[in-house]
């Protein structure tokens, strides 16, 4: 049998793997051109410091980004995916239509190259269908409606930023590095054209805006988001999520890339629901009770969890305000 103090010591170690696990398990943390690169799996890395988080998988196909940070960050993203490796680009997937999650997309997919190789000697395909030969923008159409414009209109982005691919159903799958990937669009959340981006076999999640750790959800409530929808995405993300089991081992547990902020697991996310929805309850209470607008902010109905998410200026009061204006919306 197991002397008492082995036990003890083993039992000791498990405790410190379980608390601490999440800051070592997703392997080092280099920094690259002021970026910050963090394995996440063997083959799967997230890049931040570059506007949103960027997801990168790697594998014998070449590279798949999630989000290509800002425009201004281009170079530096190219250069930070080039120390990881030799493979062209293949796919940048949208998660939604911001500026820093979307402004590096035209600079990354012209670095890269179409998987469509076959397509290449036919020059109206390539320049349709496959960003000039580059790597393909894929977005659901909710984004693509978003960084263009009807007919007449200045459009948000250059065409060059554009989707190059877009769905139209609420799923989208593709399968590339031996991989299912999964792009999911989550209706009238942080707005209406929210992804998550599932890779199956990584058991990795790229969130997008939908979670962020830096600060109280932005919903835009004029771009078709809601306090409603917001609650429905997380519990989504949740559900897709697979909690850290109760054994030590490396690796165990799905790993969630949120828009901003540190690396996070199924917890994280389940915590952040949890602010979200005490916060809405408190504000439909107030409002129930007559309260205006006005009365709700000064009330500080997000104050407990301001230090942690309301450190952005403004940020607090354009939380309460897109909630109340959520809750009091004509049906």
């Amino acid at each position: 049998m197991m002397g008492s103090s082995t036990f003890a010591r083993r039992m000791w170690a498990a405790w410190i793997l379980i608390v601490f696990g999440a800051s070592t398990i997703a392997g080092g943390q280099q920094t690259s051109g002021g970026l910050d690169v963090v394995q996440v799996r063997p083959n799967f890395y997230m890049i931040a410091g570059a506007g949103g988080n960027i997801g990168v998988q790697i594998g014998v196909d070449g590279v798949v980004l999630v989000d290509a940070g800002t425009e201004g960050a281009s170079d530096r993203v190219l250069a930070a995916i080039r120390k990881l490796t030799e493979l062209p680009t293949r796919y940048i997937i949208n998660t939604g239509a911001e500026p820093d999650h979307v402004g590096g997309n035209s600079k990354l997919a012209k670095a890269g190259l179409t998987i469509f190789t076959n397509a290449l000697g036919n020059p109206n395909f390539t320049n349709a269908m496959t960003n000039g030969g580059g790597a393909s923008i894929l977005a659901h159409d909710s984004i693509l409606k978003r960084m263009s414009a009807p007919t007449g209109k200045t459009s948000a982005f250059p065409v060059e930023n554009w989707p190059t691919e877009a769905f139209y159903t609420n799923r989208k799958t593709l399968r590339m590095n031996d991989e299912g990937i999964e792009v999911l669009h989550l209706p009238a959340a942080h707005s209406d054209s929210d992804s998550f981006v599932f890779f199956r076999r990584s058991d990795v999640v790229a969130a997008g805006d939908i979670f962020d750790m830096t600060r109280f959800p932005v919903i835009d409530v004029a771009k078709g988001g809601s306090i409603q929808g917001e609650i429905d995405a997380l519990n989504r993300l949740i559900a897709l999520a697979i909690p850290s089991g109760p054994f030590i081992y490396e690796g165990i547990g799905t790993y969630v890339i949120p828009g901003h902020g540190r690396l996070c697991e199924q917890l994280d996310v389940v915590n952040y629901r949890d602010m979200v929805v005490i916060v809405r309850d408190v504000i439909a209470d107030m409002i129930k009770r007559g309260m205006t607008l006005d009365q709700i902010k000064e009330a500080s109905p997000a104050k407990p969890y301001e230090t942690e998410y309301g450190t952005e200026p403004g940020s607090t009061n354009a939380f309460v305000e897109a909630v109340y204006k959520s809750l009091t919306a004509k049906k």
